[in-house]
């Protein structure tokens, strides 16, 4: 299988003259026939400069750049491993990270470099790597280049199981732990993309996810590498940018969380921008509110929601995008080799509309999470991934995501799933966001707590007014107690919503 998992091989011989990166900052691309050359001589670099080599990790803490593209396939040829870092996180993060994986090598911006320079002595890596020096050292900035001075080419050395990348996870139950991810799992993950997205070469998409997030690398990126396609990418997320390089680049898909969707929506290009190139945008994260799905479709973009986690996949279920309406929540079927069953805390299989935890099983499942057997074990158990969310199916067979087994709370001794109340309270005319909490209660033990976002047009939304609206739509039970407006909620890279913060900023 070694000859399926070295795609720029392939693609330097199918389609050499084809666009395989844009820079969608500076403008700067390459075909897939320079990418090839690039991985040979990076890989040359890292080899005769820092003896990387097999199974070696090498840590990057870099802003989205072409050179991050070209270490990850540098690395490939060597059989290495890339351990992408978040460069938002504190230096007792870094430091973690650092210290679990223990890399041959750190690649970073300077930007970073305190960060770097302030690493504990006793996990100080064996070398380090400025990011313009790697971009000198490849010769990446200057027109015209060959790549291939002096470069003895090296063939593709690793394995299906071998880990291709580490990415950590954001530690929402604690330390963050590096899920390891195979290029068997690239592969399936690809493959199960193509199939269901019907990704071709003739595909382009915006890319703006931080690729220290596996929405970055492997919904879109790693599909479109293994289909010969196009692919512009930018260092942060910028809605004018992204609609403009979507008309221009005539992109085909769009990738992007309900969040994200909604700062595009509300730009101040959307209406002016001609986006008929696109035949979809994908959404994943969580549900997207109905109003915000019609936003788009009038626009003539059809929604098609998803779900995937960074252990699975990513890229694990997919809603056709003529169900976006008429199954509004549902993340649809299992992707093609996927397979998911819904559980009680017995590991019973349950029914139609019964809610439980999802499991999955398949060839996009991680190989387990770096030196971490125990959290390996806990997540997964006889085959089958423990995903931690909670979902019900309905007659037709179509997924729900309900909510987290850690978000849910029980009130007076019925169990509450604040999705379900967040879903209920969006409809309701000048709320933009809404996130519910359990908080303690001496009389019913735990009750809900809403922060919302209004839109800025709506200065007469009471709590009364809100309490009424879920008054009419909820069982009494389920209504929040506490109604709390915020100028915004805490989010992550990927634009979800961090509930855990929200007790951090507001512990009263």
């Amino acid at each position: 299988m070694i000859a399926e998992l070295d795609w720029l091989k392939k693609w330097s011989l199918y389609a050499p003259n084809s666009t395989a990166v844009v820079d969608g900052d500076s403008g700067r691309e390459f075909t897939y026939l320079q990418l090839y050359k690039i991985s040979q001589k990076g890989a040359q670099i890292l080899s005769q400069k820092f003896n990387v080599s097999r199974g070696d990790r090498v840590t990057i803490l870099s802003t989205n750049e072409l050179e991050y593209i070209f270490l990850f396939f540098a690395l490939q040829r060597l059989g290495a491993i890339l351990v992408p870092i978040n460069f938002r996180l504190t230096q007792r993060e870094v430091d973690h990270i650092i210290s679990d994986c223990s890399p041959r090598l750190v690649v970073y911006q300077e930007a970073f470099n305190e960060l770097i320079q302030n690493l504990p002595a006793h996990i100080k890596p064996q070398s380090k790597y400025s990011m313009s020096q790697w971009t000198q050292d490849l010769g990446t900035m200057s027109p015209n280049q060959t790549y291939t001075d002096n470069v003895t080419p090296r063939d593709f050395v690793s394995n299906p199981d071998d880990p291709s990348m580490i990415i950590y996870t954001s530690g929402t139950t604690g330390a963050p732990k590096g899920a390891i991810i195979s290029f068997s799992m690239l592969f399936w993950n690809s493959v199960n993309t193509s199939l269901r997205l019907n990704i071709s070469q003739s595909d382009c998409a915006i890319i703006f996810l931080p690729f220290f997030h596996t929405g970055g690398w492997n919904v879109l990126t790693t599909p479109f590498f293994h289909r010969g396609a196009k692919l512009v990418f930018i260092k942060k997320f910028d809605g004018d940018q992204i609609l403009k390089l979507s008309e221009s680049h005539k992109a085909t898909l769009l990738f992007g969380v309900p969040t994200t969707m909604d700062m595009m929506s509300r730009s101040r290009v959307f209406d002016s921008v001609d986006l008929t190139s696109l035949r979809y945008a994908i959404v994943g994260g969580e549900p997207m509110p109905v109003d915000l799905i019609h936003k788009w479709h009038n626009k003539g973009i059809p929604i098609r929601q998803g779900y995937g986690l960074t252990e699975f996949g990513p890229n694990v279920f997919s809603l056709n995008q003529e169900d976006a309406i008429r199954k509004i929540g549902s993340i649809g079927f299992p992707n093609f080799y996927s397979e998911a069953k819904i559980v009680d805390d017995n590991g019973k299989e349950l029914g139609v509309d019964e809610i439980g935890e999802l499991i999955l099983q398949g060839p996009m499942c991680m190989n387990g999470y770096w030196k971490n057997e125990k959290a390996t074990q806990e997540t997964i158990k006889n085959g089958w991934l423990h995903t931690g969310d909670l979902v019900r199916k309905d007659s037709e067979g179509y997924f729900y995501v309900v909510g987290r087994k850690k978000d849910m709370f029980k009130s007076g001794g019925e169990n509450v799933y604040p999705t379900e109340l967040e879903q209920v309270m969006r409809h309701l005319p000048g709320v933009r966001e809404v996130a519910v909490i359990g908080v303690p209660d001496s009389k019913w033990g735990e009750v809900g707590k809403a922060f919302i976002v209004k839109e800025s047009s709506s200065l007469e939304l009471t709590p009364e007014a809100i309490n009424e609206h879920c008054s009419k739509n909820l069982a009494k039970f389920k209504i929040p107690k506490y109604f709390v407006f915020v100028d915004d909620l805490p989010k992550g890279e990927s634009g979800k919503i961090l509930k855990r913060k929200l007790l951090e900023m507001y512990p009263n």
